[in-house]
């Protein structure tokens, strides 16, 4: 792949700062010179088994990750799909980890926040009749699971932000 030219560095580089998570992104990788810390591993390490998440809801009908999202496929495939390019992302630009993570798991911590209060809070017709409960044990693992994950990716990578 052949280098850059002076112009078109600085041209990527005026581009990049005109979005301000892209800055940040930018930036926090010209500082760690592309390095992931500990944390981040583990966070990669999260991402990676998606792949196997996304296996035991369609194949074995087993939803663990996303049970907040049961009554809806396309947007539990839409789900796997983001989860898939931030750990492409992850990998290609190793610096953005933690940024990623921080983003990514804020918007999950709201979806689970949002997915089991309307479970609890406003039971359906549905939910009464099925006499399974409000609350089913797989959205209980699913809420434990996702929730603790995505809380401390998100304060891991609301402190790396703080300390820049």
């Amino acid at each position: 792949m052949p280098s850059k030219t002076r112009a078109e560095t600085e041209i990527l580089h005026n581009l990049v700062h005109q979005i301000p998570l892209a800055t940040i992104c930018y930036e926090e990788g010209a500082i760690n010179d592309g390095k992931r810390s500990a944390a981040g591993n583990v966070l990669l390490l999260y991402y990676a088994a998606t792949a196997v998440f996304l296996i035991l809801d369609f194949a074995v009908g087993f939803n663990v990750r996303l049970s907040f999202l049961e009554p809806f496929p396309e947007a539990r495939v839409a789900y796997y799909g983001i989860c898939f390019f931030c750990l492409g992302i992850m990998i290609w630009r190793p610096a953005w980890t933690e940024l990623i993570g921080a983003f990514e798991s804020l918007v999950t911590l709201v979806a689970l926040i949002f997915g089991m209060g309307m479970r609890t809070l406003v039971p359906t017709d549905r939910m009464l009749e099925s006499a399974g409960g409000l609350v089913t044990p797989q959205e209980i693992i699913n809420f434990v699971l996702a929730g603790s994950i995505a809380y401390v990716a998100w304060r891991h990578g609301i402190s790396r932000l703080q300390a820049r």
